[in-house]
């Protein structure tokens, strides 16, 4: 199997790496903007560099993982899929709902693969948590807790590309949401806090919201962000039930620290970035993709799952402008795919 990555930036040469060393992968095909650093990714993987994305696609791949700029993915999803190549391709689809159902039309159209990046799907706790909530070992859920707080705030030229916190950073909660609970959120009301560093305004966007979600079975749900927490990069997730109550993300690396005085102590090395903490995800998304291409397994998580958790984004967005609750059902592209 030969593929085709798209994009050899942090994540990117993650991806690379780990295809490189797969089993069933004979050879990548690299190319970037930065043909330099392609090139560079190349020669320490043993694999082979392209000037550009056309020649990845003259040259012949079975496959095309995307890790570009957000603002390239969906034409390069609608390339792959008129030439009949599954893709892997990194949230979002696009930083729009036109541009997302637009790439997911030509993919359908096409009948070809689009496995999109949610790599919580695939990480351990996440997994534990679905399978607590699906036994019944919690009893009827009625409140979770999901939080994503990163260490440092990214390079502030990109924040005015990023599509703002709800868009970049809570999609992931929003996605694992449906994923863990398996119901679909109805509602939500969101608020944000630009009070940190200018650059934050000056892109319009905010350095810490929160969302208060409710699912479609009437449990309530938070989900809470920042750019901004010292202490190290924190992702959780709490899950309680009337008969019972998880959580996902608390480890010896959780930076928090306890004020009891018979408390745990302050983790010795805490998490700090996303790449660190999920890293064991990361592998197994690629793993997966590989299989679905191979035709062994299901796609984990299609372009209309994807659709869903940038639906919940935008209604997030529109609530924090409007300062008033938004139904999910004032977001174009409803109808979702099973859970």
């Amino acid at each position: 199997m030969r593929i085709g990555v798209i994009g050899t930036g942090r994540i990117g040469t993650i991806h690379a790496n780990t295809l490189s060393r797969h089993r069933d992968v004979g050879s990548l095909i690299l190319t970037d903007t930065d043909p330099a650093r392609a090139q560079e990714l190349a020669l320490r993987l043993g694999e082979t560099a392209a000037p550009g994305v056309e020649e990845v696609f003259r040259w012949g791949v079975d496959a095309v993982v995307i890790t570009t700029a957000t603002s390239a993915h969906a034409e390069l999803i609608g390339r792959a899929a008129r030439s009949g190549l599954p893709v892997f391709c990194e949230k979002p689809i696009a930083l729009d709902l036109p541009g997302s159902l637009e790439a997911i039309a030509e993919v359908e159209t096409a009948g070809t693969v689009l496995q999109m990046g949610f790599q919580r799907r695939f990480d351990a706790g996440y997994t534990g948590a679905r399978e607590a909530v699906a036994s019944g070992r919690l009893g009827r859920l009625h409140t979770v807790r999901a939080l994503t707080s990163d260490q440092a705030p990214p390079p502030a030229a990109y924040l005015p590309l990023s599509g703002g916190i709800y868009r970049d950073t809570l999609i992931h909660d929003f996605d694992i949401l449906r994923w863990v609970t398996g119901r679909e959120v109805v509602d939500v009301y969101a608020a944000g806090s630009d009070a940190g560093p200018a650059m934050f305004r000056e892109a319009g966007d905010v350095d810490t919201a929160a969302a208060l979600l409710t699912l479609d079975d009437g449990t309530l749900a938070t989900a809470t962000a920042t750019r901004l927490n010292g202490a190290g990069y924190d992702v959780r997730m709490e899950l309680a039930g009337e008969r019972d109550q998880v959580v996902v993300g608390l480890d010896d690396r959780t930076p928090i620290a306890s004020t009891e005085p018979t408390g745990p102590p302050a983790a010795s090395k805490p998490w700090t970035t996303f790449l660190e903490r999920f890293g064991p995800a990361y592998e197994l998304e690629l793993c997966a993709f590989v299989e679905v291409v191979r035709g062994e397994r299901a796609n984990p998580c299609d372009g209309r799952e994807a659709l869903q958790a940038l639906r919940i984004a935008e209604a997030c967005e529109l609530s924090r402008r409007l300062r008033r609750a938004v139904r999910l059902a004032e977001i174009p592209g409803g109808a979702p795919s099973a859970i």
